[in-house]
Protein backbone atom coordinates (compact mmCIF):
# COMPACT_ATOMS: atom_id res chain seq x y z
CA UNK A 1 0.00 0.00 0.00
CA UNK A 2 1.67 3.45 -1.18
CA UNK A 3 1.78 6.31 0.56
CA UNK A 4 -0.15 8.76 -0.95
CA UNK A 5 0.19 11.72 1.14
CA UNK A 6 1.78 12.52 4.71
CA UNK A 7 -1.64 12.12 6.35
CA UNK A 8 -2.35 9.04 4.84
CA UNK A 9 -2.14 6.08 7.05
CA UNK A 10 -4.03 3.35 5.61
CA UNK A 11 -5.94 2.79 1.81
CA UNK A 12 -8.89 0.22 1.00
CA UNK A 13 -8.51 -1.32 -2.53
CA UNK A 14 -11.34 -0.53 -4.35
CA UNK A 15 -10.39 -2.59 -7.45
CA UNK A 16 -7.97 -5.18 -8.98
CA UNK A 17 -7.08 -3.89 -12.59
CA UNK A 18 -4.69 -6.94 -13.21
CA UNK A 19 -5.13 -10.62 -11.65
CA UNK A 20 -2.30 -13.28 -10.96
CA UNK A 21 -0.55 -14.73 -14.11
CA UNK A 22 -0.93 -10.67 -16.01
CA UNK A 23 2.23 -9.43 -17.30
CA UNK A 24 2.72 -5.85 -16.23
CA UNK A 25 4.78 -3.10 -17.18
CA UNK A 26 5.96 0.23 -15.25
CA UNK A 27 3.99 2.83 -15.23
CA UNK A 28 0.83 0.31 -16.16
CA UNK A 29 -2.12 0.86 -13.62
CA UNK A 30 -3.07 -2.39 -11.37
CA UNK A 31 -5.57 -1.16 -8.31
CA UNK A 32 -7.54 1.49 -7.51
CA UNK A 33 -7.33 2.64 -3.89
CA UNK A 34 -9.16 4.57 -2.42
CA UNK A 35 -8.11 7.25 0.81
CA UNK A 36 -9.79 9.51 2.85
CA UNK A 37 -9.89 12.42 0.11
CA UNK A 38 -9.81 10.69 -3.25
CA UNK A 39 -9.53 6.89 -5.01
CA UNK A 40 -6.37 6.83 -6.65
CA UNK A 41 -5.13 4.51 -9.65
CA UNK A 42 -1.78 2.94 -8.33
CA UNK A 43 0.55 2.38 -10.82
CA UNK A 44 3.59 -0.29 -10.83
CA UNK A 45 7.20 0.89 -10.98
CA UNK A 46 9.05 -2.78 -12.42
CA UNK A 47 8.24 -5.09 -15.30
CA UNK A 48 7.38 -8.06 -14.19
CA UNK A 49 4.10 -11.21 -13.91
CA UNK A 50 1.91 -10.45 -11.37
CA UNK A 51 2.43 -14.09 -8.76
CA UNK A 52 -0.45 -13.45 -6.35
CA UNK A 53 -2.68 -10.39 -5.25
CA UNK A 54 -2.30 -10.63 -1.74
CA UNK A 55 -4.87 -8.48 -0.38
CA UNK A 56 -8.51 -8.35 -1.91
CA UNK A 57 -10.98 -5.69 -2.90
CA UNK A 58 -12.64 -4.12 -0.72
CA UNK A 59 -10.11 -4.81 2.41
CA UNK A 60 -8.66 -1.85 4.30
CA UNK A 61 -5.39 -2.07 5.10
CA UNK A 62 -2.11 -0.29 6.42
CA UNK A 63 0.33 1.87 4.33
CA UNK A 64 3.50 -0.35 3.86
CA UNK A 65 1.18 -3.81 3.42
CA UNK A 66 1.84 -5.73 0.51
CA UNK A 67 -0.98 -5.91 -1.62
CA UNK A 68 0.18 -8.09 -4.45
CA UNK A 69 3.45 -10.37 -5.38
CA UNK A 70 5.60 -9.92 -9.04
CA UNK A 71 8.11 -11.98 -10.10
CA UNK A 72 10.55 -10.32 -12.76
CA UNK A 73 10.34 -11.39 -16.67
CA UNK A 74 11.16 -15.28 -17.01
CA UNK A 75 11.48 -15.65 -13.33
CA UNK A 76 10.24 -19.12 -12.06
CA UNK A 77 9.05 -18.91 -8.75
CA UNK A 78 9.40 -21.83 -6.39
CA UNK A 79 5.63 -22.92 -5.37
CA UNK A 80 4.79 -25.11 -2.11
CA UNK A 81 7.32 -27.87 -1.63
CA UNK A 82 6.75 -31.84 -1.81
CA UNK A 83 8.61 -34.54 -0.75
CA UNK A 84 10.38 -36.90 -3.54
CA UNK A 85 10.75 -40.37 -2.41
CA UNK A 86 14.26 -40.19 -1.04
CA UNK A 87 12.50 -37.42 1.15
CA UNK A 88 14.52 -34.64 0.09
CA UNK A 89 12.19 -31.69 -0.63
CA UNK A 90 11.65 -30.77 -3.87
CA UNK A 91 10.06 -27.31 -5.22
CA UNK A 92 7.02 -27.57 -7.18
CA UNK A 93 7.58 -24.89 -10.23
CA UNK A 94 4.99 -23.49 -12.21
CA UNK A 95 5.06 -20.98 -14.91
CA UNK A 96 3.08 -17.98 -15.74
CA UNK A 97 0.92 -16.97 -18.54
CA UNK A 98 -1.33 -13.95 -19.52
CA UNK A 99 -4.68 -14.19 -19.61
CA UNK A 100 -4.30 -14.21 -23.69
CA UNK A 101 -2.26 -17.14 -23.28
CA UNK A 102 -4.10 -18.87 -20.83
CA UNK A 103 -7.52 -18.73 -23.20
CA UNK A 104 -5.80 -19.48 -26.55
CA UNK A 105 -2.97 -22.00 -26.21
CA UNK A 106 -0.24 -21.42 -28.30
CA UNK A 107 -0.62 -17.79 -29.02
CA UNK A 108 2.83 -15.77 -27.94
CA UNK A 109 1.62 -12.53 -27.92
CA UNK A 110 0.47 -10.94 -24.56
CA UNK A 111 -2.03 -8.15 -23.30
CA UNK A 112 -0.85 -5.12 -21.06
CA UNK A 113 -3.61 -4.24 -18.41
CA UNK A 114 -3.84 -1.03 -19.80
CA UNK A 115 -4.78 -2.44 -23.03
CA UNK A 116 -7.45 -4.84 -21.37
CA UNK A 117 -8.86 -2.30 -19.63
CA UNK A 118 -9.16 -0.06 -22.64
CA UNK A 119 -10.85 -3.03 -24.27
CA UNK A 120 -13.39 -3.77 -21.40
CA UNK A 121 -14.09 0.03 -21.49
CA UNK A 122 -15.01 0.23 -25.13
CA UNK A 123 -16.85 -3.22 -25.74
CA UNK A 124 -13.97 -4.42 -27.52
CA UNK A 125 -13.41 -8.33 -27.93
CA UNK A 126 -9.48 -8.76 -27.64
CA UNK A 127 -10.17 -12.60 -29.22
CA UNK A 128 -10.50 -12.08 -32.74
CA UNK A 129 -8.52 -8.25 -32.09
CA UNK A 130 -5.08 -8.08 -34.83
CA UNK A 131 -2.83 -7.03 -32.94
CA UNK A 132 -0.36 -4.74 -35.07
CA UNK A 133 2.57 -4.64 -32.22
CA UNK A 134 5.66 -6.96 -32.10
CA UNK A 135 4.75 -10.66 -32.72
CA UNK A 136 1.07 -9.47 -33.22
CA UNK A 137 0.50 -8.08 -29.95
CA UNK A 138 -2.02 -5.99 -29.55
CA UNK A 139 -1.75 -2.31 -28.84
CA UNK A 140 -3.74 0.77 -27.37
CA UNK A 141 -4.00 1.89 -30.97
CA UNK A 142 -5.44 -1.28 -32.06
CA UNK A 143 -8.34 -0.86 -29.49
CA UNK A 144 -8.98 2.85 -30.31
CA UNK A 145 -8.60 2.08 -34.05
CA UNK A 146 -11.36 -1.29 -33.32
CA UNK A 147 -13.50 1.12 -30.71
CA UNK A 148 -13.76 3.81 -33.90
CA UNK A 149 -15.14 1.30 -36.23
CA UNK A 150 -17.07 -1.34 -34.19
CA UNK A 151 -20.72 -0.40 -35.40
CA UNK A 152 -22.55 -3.41 -35.01
CA UNK A 153 -24.34 -2.33 -32.09
CA UNK A 154 -22.40 -4.79 -29.25
CA UNK A 155 -22.81 -3.91 -25.75
CA UNK A 156 -20.16 -1.72 -24.14
CA UNK A 157 -18.87 -0.84 -21.23
CA UNK A 158 -20.09 2.06 -19.89
CA UNK A 159 -17.08 4.62 -19.07
CA UNK A 160 -17.32 6.46 -15.52
CA UNK A 161 -14.55 7.75 -12.62
CA UNK A 162 -14.14 5.66 -9.56
CA UNK A 163 -15.85 8.35 -7.95
CA UNK A 164 -19.02 8.06 -10.27
CA UNK A 165 -19.09 4.36 -9.70
CA UNK A 166 -19.62 4.71 -5.90
CA UNK A 167 -21.78 7.32 -6.31
CA UNK A 168 -24.07 5.66 -8.34
CA UNK A 169 -23.95 2.73 -6.01
CA UNK A 170 -24.98 5.33 -3.14
CA UNK A 171 -28.39 6.76 -5.21
CA UNK A 172 -29.02 2.84 -6.86
CA UNK A 173 -28.43 4.98 -10.28
CA UNK A 174 -28.03 2.39 -13.18
CA UNK A 175 -24.82 3.81 -15.22
CA UNK A 176 -26.17 2.78 -18.24
CA UNK A 177 -28.59 5.27 -18.45
CA UNK A 178 -26.21 8.18 -17.46
CA UNK A 179 -25.15 10.45 -20.52
CA UNK A 180 -21.50 10.93 -19.81
CA UNK A 181 -19.79 14.74 -20.04
CA UNK A 182 -16.85 13.87 -19.34
CA UNK A 183 -13.67 13.18 -21.65
CA UNK A 184 -14.51 11.01 -24.73
CA UNK A 185 -17.93 11.00 -23.06
CA UNK A 186 -16.89 9.29 -19.62
CA UNK A 187 -19.47 9.65 -17.02
CA UNK A 188 -18.47 11.96 -14.18
CA UNK A 189 -20.03 12.60 -10.21
CA UNK A 190 -21.62 15.69 -11.43
CA UNK A 191 -24.00 13.22 -14.53
CA UNK A 192 -25.15 11.07 -11.75
CA UNK A 193 -26.46 13.40 -9.58
CA UNK A 194 -28.14 15.44 -12.24
CA UNK A 195 -29.80 11.77 -13.52
CA UNK A 196 -30.52 11.23 -9.53
CA UNK A 197 -32.09 14.58 -8.91
CA UNK A 198 -34.25 14.16 -11.98
CA UNK A 199 -35.16 10.66 -11.36
CA UNK A 200 -38.89 10.54 -10.20
CA UNK A 201 -39.33 9.62 -6.81
CA UNK A 202 -40.38 5.43 -6.45
CA UNK A 203 -44.23 5.60 -5.52
CA UNK A 204 -44.17 3.37 -1.77
CA UNK A 205 -46.11 0.91 -1.89
CA UNK A 206 -49.33 0.74 0.08
CA UNK A 207 -49.00 -1.05 3.47
CA UNK A 208 -51.66 -3.84 4.43
CA UNK A 209 -53.71 -2.68 7.51
CA UNK A 210 -54.63 -6.02 9.70
CA UNK A 211 -58.33 -6.95 9.22
CA UNK A 212 -59.23 -5.93 12.81
CA UNK A 213 -57.97 -2.44 12.14
CA UNK A 214 -60.72 -0.11 10.25
CA UNK A 215 -58.44 1.46 7.66
CA UNK A 216 -59.45 5.11 8.52
CA UNK A 217 -59.39 5.75 12.31
CA UNK A 218 -62.32 7.44 14.01
CA UNK A 219 -62.34 11.06 14.62
CA UNK A 220 -60.48 12.08 18.40
CA UNK A 221 -63.06 13.61 20.59
CA UNK A 222 -62.45 17.58 20.73
CA UNK A 223 -61.68 17.18 24.24
CA UNK A 224 -58.52 15.10 22.83
CA UNK A 225 -54.81 17.29 22.83
CA UNK A 226 -53.48 17.14 18.91
CA UNK A 227 -50.39 15.22 18.60
CA UNK A 228 -47.70 17.63 17.73
CA UNK A 229 -46.79 17.85 14.27
CA UNK A 230 -43.63 15.99 13.50
CA UNK A 231 -40.63 18.26 11.94
CA UNK A 232 -39.59 17.89 8.96
CA UNK A 233 -36.49 15.92 8.70
CA UNK A 234 -33.13 17.49 7.17
CA UNK A 235 -32.07 15.91 3.96
CA UNK A 236 -28.68 14.40 4.35
CA UNK A 237 -26.29 14.48 1.19
CA UNK A 238 -25.32 10.81 0.25
CA UNK A 239 -21.49 11.86 0.46
CA UNK A 240 -21.72 13.62 3.81
CA UNK A 241 -20.31 11.05 5.75
CA UNK A 242 -16.91 11.00 3.38
CA UNK A 243 -16.63 14.87 3.38
CA UNK A 244 -16.65 14.66 6.88
CA UNK A 245 -14.18 11.89 6.95
CA UNK A 246 -12.22 14.28 4.30
CA UNK A 247 -12.05 17.66 6.28
CA UNK A 248 -10.77 15.54 9.86
CA UNK A 249 -7.65 14.09 7.38
CA UNK A 250 -6.72 18.03 6.30
CA UNK A 251 -7.73 19.51 9.41
CA UNK A 252 -5.39 16.28 10.81
CA UNK A 253 -2.44 17.57 8.32
CA UNK A 254 -3.11 21.07 8.73
CA UNK A 255 -2.29 20.82 12.30
CA UNK A 256 0.39 18.42 12.18
CA UNK A 257 2.12 20.97 9.87
CA UNK A 258 1.91 24.06 12.31
CA UNK A 259 2.88 22.15 15.08
CA UNK A 260 6.07 20.51 13.35
CA UNK A 261 7.08 23.56 10.96
CA UNK A 262 8.12 26.60 12.06
CA UNK A 263 6.78 28.36 9.14
CA UNK A 264 8.13 31.84 8.01
CA UNK A 265 6.25 34.27 5.48
CA UNK A 266 7.18 36.14 2.75
CA UNK A 267 5.52 38.03 0.30
CA UNK A 268 6.27 40.17 -2.72
CA UNK A 269 4.12 42.23 -5.92
CA UNK A 270 5.09 41.21 -9.46
CA UNK A 271 4.40 43.14 -12.10
CA UNK A 272 2.84 40.90 -15.06
CA UNK A 273 2.70 43.21 -17.75
CA UNK A 274 5.48 41.59 -20.08
CA UNK A 275 4.18 37.90 -19.33
CA UNK A 276 0.30 39.12 -19.97
CA UNK A 277 1.55 40.68 -23.48
CA UNK A 278 3.68 37.29 -24.21
CA UNK A 279 0.40 35.23 -23.73
CA UNK A 280 -1.48 37.33 -25.96
CA UNK A 281 1.13 36.88 -28.85
CA UNK A 282 1.47 33.13 -27.99
CA UNK A 283 -2.52 32.85 -27.98
CA UNK A 284 -3.21 35.04 -31.12
CA UNK A 285 -2.59 32.02 -33.47
CA UNK A 286 -3.95 29.07 -31.61
CA UNK A 287 -7.75 27.48 -31.49
CA UNK A 288 -9.52 27.91 -27.95
CA UNK A 289 -8.60 24.32 -26.58
CA UNK A 290 -5.10 24.53 -26.95
CA UNK A 291 -4.39 28.22 -25.12
CA UNK A 292 -2.23 29.33 -22.67
CA UNK A 293 -3.17 30.32 -19.69
CA UNK A 294 -1.12 32.44 -16.77
CA UNK A 295 -0.88 29.80 -14.38
CA UNK A 296 1.07 28.03 -16.73
CA UNK A 297 3.54 30.38 -16.33
CA UNK A 298 3.36 30.74 -12.74
CA UNK A 299 3.84 26.61 -12.27
CA UNK A 300 7.16 27.41 -15.29
CA UNK A 301 8.59 30.32 -13.12
CA UNK A 302 8.05 28.50 -9.94
CA UNK A 303 9.98 25.14 -10.88
CA UNK A 304 12.44 27.36 -12.11
CA UNK A 305 13.28 29.36 -9.43
CA UNK A 306 13.04 25.79 -7.46
CA UNK A 307 16.05 24.39 -9.80
CA UNK A 308 17.61 27.69 -8.49
CA UNK A 309 17.29 27.84 -4.86
CA UNK A 310 16.93 24.14 -4.05
CA UNK A 311 16.42 24.67 -0.39
CA UNK A 312 12.74 25.15 -1.33
CA UNK A 313 12.44 21.90 -3.75
CA UNK A 314 12.23 18.36 -1.60
CA UNK A 315 11.68 16.85 1.26
CA UNK A 316 12.31 17.15 5.48
CA UNK A 317 12.17 13.67 6.95
CA UNK A 318 13.95 11.87 9.89
CA UNK A 319 15.55 15.30 10.72
CA UNK A 320 17.09 16.06 8.02
CA UNK A 321 16.57 18.12 4.65
CA UNK A 322 16.53 16.17 1.01
CA UNK A 323 16.52 18.06 -1.91
CA UNK A 324 14.91 16.15 -4.61
CA UNK A 325 16.67 16.17 -8.17
CA UNK A 326 13.57 16.59 -10.17
CA UNK A 327 10.78 18.79 -9.50
CA UNK A 328 7.00 18.30 -9.63
CA UNK A 329 5.09 20.84 -8.48
CA UNK A 330 2.14 20.03 -6.67
CA UNK A 331 -0.81 22.14 -7.87
CA UNK A 332 -3.54 22.81 -4.94
CA UNK A 333 -7.36 21.62 -6.64
CA UNK A 334 -10.54 22.26 -5.17
CA UNK A 335 -12.79 19.80 -5.22
CA UNK A 336 -16.50 19.88 -6.25
CA UNK A 337 -17.53 17.77 -3.43
CA UNK A 338 -15.35 19.72 -1.50
CA UNK A 339 -11.46 19.65 -0.30
CA UNK A 340 -8.90 19.96 -1.56
CA UNK A 341 -5.98 17.52 -3.69
CA UNK A 342 -2.75 18.44 -4.21
CA UNK A 343 -1.18 16.57 -6.83
CA UNK A 344 1.90 16.86 -8.97
CA UNK A 345 2.71 18.25 -12.38
CA UNK A 346 5.91 16.15 -13.18
CA UNK A 347 9.20 17.58 -14.45
CA UNK A 348 7.83 21.27 -14.75
CA UNK A 349 10.98 22.88 -15.32
CA UNK A 350 12.53 20.55 -18.28
CA UNK A 351 8.83 21.03 -19.73
CA UNK A 352 7.48 23.61 -22.43
CA UNK A 353 4.78 25.80 -21.09
CA UNK A 354 2.65 24.14 -23.69
CA UNK A 355 3.69 20.56 -21.89
CA UNK A 356 2.62 22.44 -18.73
CA UNK A 357 -0.43 23.42 -19.75
CA UNK A 358 -1.38 20.16 -21.09
CA UNK A 359 -0.13 17.93 -17.99
CA UNK A 360 -1.88 21.19 -15.63
CA UNK A 361 -5.50 20.79 -17.27
CA UNK A 362 -4.94 16.45 -17.13
CA UNK A 363 -4.12 16.40 -13.69
CA UNK A 364 -6.68 18.53 -12.90
CA UNK A 365 -9.64 17.08 -14.88
CA UNK A 366 -8.37 13.77 -13.22
CA UNK A 367 -8.64 15.20 -9.76
CA UNK A 368 -11.93 16.43 -10.35
CA UNK A 369 -13.40 13.02 -11.28
CA UNK A 370 -11.36 10.80 -9.17
CA UNK A 371 -9.42 9.20 -11.30
CA UNK A 372 -5.67 10.81 -10.49
CA UNK A 373 -2.57 8.36 -10.04
CA UNK A 374 -0.18 6.93 -6.97
CA UNK A 375 3.18 8.94 -8.36
CA UNK A 376 0.95 12.00 -8.50
CA UNK A 377 -0.10 11.98 -5.00
CA UNK A 378 3.37 10.81 -3.49
CA UNK A 379 5.90 12.80 -5.51
CA UNK A 380 5.32 16.44 -5.09
CA UNK A 381 8.51 18.80 -4.12
CA UNK A 382 7.22 21.43 -3.43
CA UNK A 383 3.22 23.55 -3.95
CA UNK A 384 1.73 25.66 -5.56
CA UNK A 385 -1.91 27.24 -4.18
CA UNK A 386 -3.58 29.79 -6.98
CA UNK A 387 -6.53 31.74 -5.44
CA UNK A 388 -6.52 34.44 -8.07
CA UNK A 389 -9.65 33.46 -9.73
CA UNK A 390 -11.51 33.25 -6.72
CA UNK A 391 -10.35 36.96 -6.18
CA UNK A 392 -8.31 36.34 -3.33
CA UNK A 393 -5.08 39.25 -3.78
CA UNK A 394 -2.80 37.27 -1.22
CA UNK A 395 -2.51 33.64 0.22
CA UNK A 396 -0.86 32.56 2.81
CA UNK A 397 -0.83 28.40 2.53
CA UNK A 398 0.66 25.99 4.76
CA UNK A 399 3.29 23.69 4.08
CA UNK A 400 2.61 20.21 2.88
CA UNK A 401 4.30 17.98 5.14
CA UNK A 402 6.99 16.61 4.65
CA UNK A 403 7.59 19.25 1.79
CA UNK A 404 9.09 22.64 2.86
CA UNK A 405 7.86 25.19 0.74
CA UNK A 406 4.75 26.77 -0.87
CA UNK A 407 3.43 29.66 -3.05
CA UNK A 408 0.89 31.30 -3.31
CA UNK A 409 -0.54 33.65 -5.91
CA UNK A 410 -3.70 35.96 -5.89
CA UNK A 411 -5.26 37.61 -8.27
CA UNK A 412 -3.96 39.99 -11.27
CA UNK A 413 -5.06 43.59 -9.93
CA UNK A 414 -4.42 46.88 -11.83
CA UNK A 415 -1.60 49.13 -9.98
CA UNK A 416 -0.18 51.89 -10.02
CA UNK A 417 3.51 51.73 -10.72
CA UNK A 418 6.52 54.09 -11.31
CA UNK A 419 8.95 52.64 -14.00
CA UNK A 420 11.83 55.35 -14.58
CA UNK A 421 10.58 58.18 -13.12
CA UNK A 422 7.07 57.88 -15.19
CA UNK A 423 3.99 56.94 -13.15
CA UNK A 424 1.63 54.03 -15.13
CA UNK A 425 -1.25 51.39 -14.30
CA UNK A 426 0.12 47.65 -14.77
CA UNK A 427 -1.12 44.36 -14.32
CA UNK A 428 0.23 42.59 -10.97
CA UNK A 429 -0.21 39.83 -8.88
CA UNK A 430 0.91 39.34 -5.17
CA UNK A 431 3.74 36.24 -4.93
CA UNK A 432 3.28 34.61 -0.72
CA UNK A 433 6.23 32.26 0.36
CA UNK A 434 5.38 29.72 3.07
CA UNK A 435 9.01 28.23 4.07
CA UNK A 436 10.45 26.22 6.85
CA UNK A 437 12.51 27.53 9.26
CA UNK A 438 14.69 24.34 9.45
CA UNK A 439 15.74 24.47 5.70
CA UNK A 440 16.26 28.13 5.25
CA UNK A 441 15.87 31.25 5.92
CA UNK A 442 14.36 34.70 5.01
CA UNK A 443 17.49 35.55 2.54
CA UNK A 444 16.96 32.35 0.61
CA UNK A 445 13.30 32.67 0.37
CA UNK A 446 13.46 36.34 -0.50
CA UNK A 447 15.88 35.24 -3.31
CA UNK A 448 13.62 32.90 -4.40
CA UNK A 449 10.82 35.06 -4.76
CA UNK A 450 13.22 37.41 -6.63
CA UNK A 451 13.98 34.73 -9.01
CA UNK A 452 9.95 34.15 -10.15
CA UNK A 453 9.77 37.95 -10.62
CA UNK A 454 12.68 37.58 -12.94
CA UNK A 455 11.49 34.73 -14.88
CA UNK A 456 8.10 36.48 -15.22
CA UNK A 457 9.43 39.54 -16.22
CA UNK A 458 11.45 37.43 -19.51
CA UNK A 459 8.74 34.80 -20.33
CA UNK A 460 10.33 34.15 -24.03
CA UNK A 461 13.15 32.59 -22.24
CA UNK A 462 10.66 29.70 -20.75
Amino acid sequence: MPSLGADMDAGTVTRWLVAAGDTVHRGDLVAEVETDKSTIEVEIFQDGVVDELVVPEGRRVPVGTTLARVIAPGEVRPGPRRRTRGGTPSPARRTHRTRAERSAPGTERTLSPVVRRLAAARGIDLGGLAGTGPGGTVTRADVERAASHDGDGRHRRTRSSPLARRRASELGVDLRAVHGTGPAGAITEADVRQLAAAAPPAAAAPRAQPPSIPAVPPEAPETATPAPAEPTPTPVRPDAGRQATLRKAIGSLMSRSQREIPHYYLSTTVDVTAASLWLERANADRPVTTRLVLAALLLKATARAARRVPEMNGFYVDGEFRPSPAVHVGVAVSLRTGGVLAPAVHDVDTLAVEGVMAQLQEVVDRARHGALRSSEMSDPTITVTNLGDLGVEAVFGVIYPPQVALVGFGRVTERPVALAGMLGVHPCLTVTLSADHRVSDGRRGARFLAEIDRVLQRPEEL
